[in-house]
């Protein structure tokens, strides 16, 4: 008969307040980590997010053998003392968890053990990737294959994710926007633009194929790439340590984003419209409700660093600004729209979608370099708030960058990726150098 230890926790940032679990099933004989799972539960208490975090434990265990024998660990005494029989359960809003979290495994074949906080990082470490990173509902899941190893050093190779978990998310109906939505309506990477956009379209509406990768790739976007590590974060030893968390903000809307136009780092340097303001006020809102962000950092441009105001007065914090977080610089195309390009310089543009060495008209920026840029920036960022979770309010190809990099996607994945005024996206980093994609182009706080 196999033998699992289940260790769970549960937190909320106030109580209640915003809440999440985690837990980990271990295999006893070998000390390997089997599964982790974690959910952002949205507000409520800390005893039911600790009751959420045994129950997703113990099903998990299940899940991998019905017949096994589990011993439970949890720094919660509460939960402990009141599964064991030893102490009353009265609280209306624990009684049905207590009691579904006892019909998983027979009673004889489960023991309870209560460990100092020290002794549970693991589980505390998920419980809070789940608070840091998702939208309420988003359930994180990973399983590791037996075998694999355990440690982050298995790599995607090593690990099953769940049914439409994608990069090792499963993500409710609440989620958002959090999948990527590919296709033409990703516009062109750094134009202000909704769907439909830009760079995946042609005149007329006519849909381009993906740019095949290109040969001559730069080194130094293929030195971005690789200083990547593989996406499988959170897989690696407990002691790891609370990543870098950082909460991609991009700007609200200018005059320009509904007339579609590239704006860049090189043009006009225009502010937010009113409809931007009260875009940036409503990320504003969510951002308090969450409660997490510990800092506040800025491009530079005018248009986020008003976004970043904003958001910070509500917050009651002080905003950094980051000249590494600016846009791309669009050249000529600056304050011209996609169609406008493609009619004066459409061999330029051509090459544009190509390769991510070629630059816009006029000494604009390349991708390649975009990369490189962000892959020091978010390096330098990491090494300053490590086991900190931070927004950085920037623009379209940076966070878009941010998104490709960590997942190790090529550089025409920019095309693939919506990427809304105000939305939210994240992503973790951990001292491993390992990183993890939280969420992207989360617009529900806007509806």
């Amino acid at each position: 008969m196999r033998e699992f230890i289940v260790e769970a926790d549960g937190g909320a940032r106030g109580n209640p307040g915003p809440a999440g679990y985690g837990a980990v099933v271990v295999d006893a004989a070998t000390g390997q980590t089997l599964v982790e799972v974690a959910e952002y539960l949205g507000v409520t208490t800390n005893n039911v997010a600790e009751y959420r975090g045994l129950l997703a434990g113990l099903e998990a265990a299940r899940e991998l053998d019905p017949g096994a024998v589990v011993h439970v660990r949890m720094d919660s005494k509460l939960v402990i003392e009141q599964m064991a029989g030893r102490w009353k359960i009265k609280h209306p809003d624990l009684k049905p968890l207590a009691t579904r979290a006892a019909r998983v495994f027979p009673p004889d074949r489960v023991s309870w053990e209560w460990i100092p906080r020290e002794q549970n990082k693991q589980a505390d470490r998920l419980a809070n990737e789940a608070m840091d990173g998702a939208a309420p509902g988003t359930v994180i899941h990973r399983r590791v294959r037996e075998g694999a190893g355990g440690g982050a050093g298995a790599g995607a190779a090593g690990v099953e994710a769940g049914a439409g978990a994608g990069a090792a998310v499963d993500a409710g109906p609440a989620a958002g926007a959090a999948a990527v939505e590919a296709g033409a309506a990703a516009g062109a990477a750094g134009v202000e633009a909704g769907a439909g956009a830009g760079a995946g379209t042609g005149p007329a509406g006519e849909v381009r194929e993906p740019a095949a990768k290109s040969t001559a790739e730069s080194g130094a976007d293929a030195r971005a790439a690789q200083a990547v590590a593989t996406p499988g974060t959170g897989w690696g030893p407990a002691d790891m340590g609370a990543p870098a968390t950082f909460v991609l903000l991009r700007h609200g809307e200018t005059p320009l984003t509904p007339q579609k136009r590239f704006s860049g780092s090189g043009g006009s340097d225009p502010s937010l419209s009113g409809i931007g303001r009260e875009q940036a006020e409503r990320a504003a809102a969510a951002l308090a409700r969450r409660g997490t962000i510990q800092a506040i950092v800025s491009s530079p441009l005018a248009r986020t660093r008003e976004t970043a105001a904003i958001v910070a007065a509500r917050l009651g914090l002080d905003v950094t600004v980051e000249e590494g977080l600016r846009e791309t610089d669009f050249g000529a195309w600056e304050g011209l729209t996609f169609a406008e390009v493609r009619e004066r310089y459409p061999d330029d543009l051509n090459a544009w979608l190509s390769s991510p060495d070629a630059e816009p008209t006029g000494g604009g920026e390349s991708f390649a370099a975009t990369a490189a840029r962000i892959a020091a920036t978010r390096d330098k960022l990491v090494a300053a708030y490590a086991g900190r979770t931070v927004l950085l309010v920037s623009h379209v190809t940076p966070i878009k960058t941010f998104v490709r990099l960590a997942l190790g996607a090529p550089p025409e994945s920019l095309f693939r990726m919506e990427l809304s005024a105000a939305s939210l996206s994240a992503i973790a980093y951990y001292a491993d150098g390992n990183a993890s994609v939280r969420l992207f182009n989360d617009t529900s706080h806007l509806r």
